[in-house]
């Protein structure tokens, strides 16, 4: 999901804040899911993987894209390829930023089972 990243950090500070946006994201996502996936007789399994999925494209699929784009893409001029950089907030660390919100959609998922489905639920 694109959202406004203009007030986010350049460098570590900005994969900081982003690892956090998805954090939440994946926390989130798998209690939706684990809701959801309950009275459907999804196993937890199934869960977890919807959720990281749902997670990592909320919170960082705007990032991803761009990473594959910069590294796949046909760009054909070089103005075209200043006028995407443009586009992109702190271009320079936009791997980190990635790197942080794979890291973090995991760590949200994980505690998000921990909160709904794991051992935190049973005591």
């Amino acid at each position: 999901m694109p959202y406004d990243q203009s007030w986010m950090g350049y460098g570590l500070i900005g994969g900081l804040e982003a690892g956090a946006i998805a954090l939440v994201a994946g926390f989130l996502a798998f209690g939706l899911l684990h809701w959801f996936g309950r009275g459907q007789g999804w196993s937890v399994g199934l869960e977890v993987s919807w959720a990281y999925v749902a997670g990592m494209v909320l919170a960082g699929g705007q990032d991803l894209w761009n990473l594959f784009y910069f590294n796949y893409g046909r760009l054909q001029s070089l103005q075209l390829l200043r006028a995407r950089l443009a586009e992109v907030h702190d271009a320079d660390s936009l791997g980190l930023r990635v790197l942080f919100e794979f890291i973090g959609a995991g760590v949200g998922v994980f505690l998000g089972w921990q909160v709904f489905a794991g051992r935190l639920r049973r005591q």
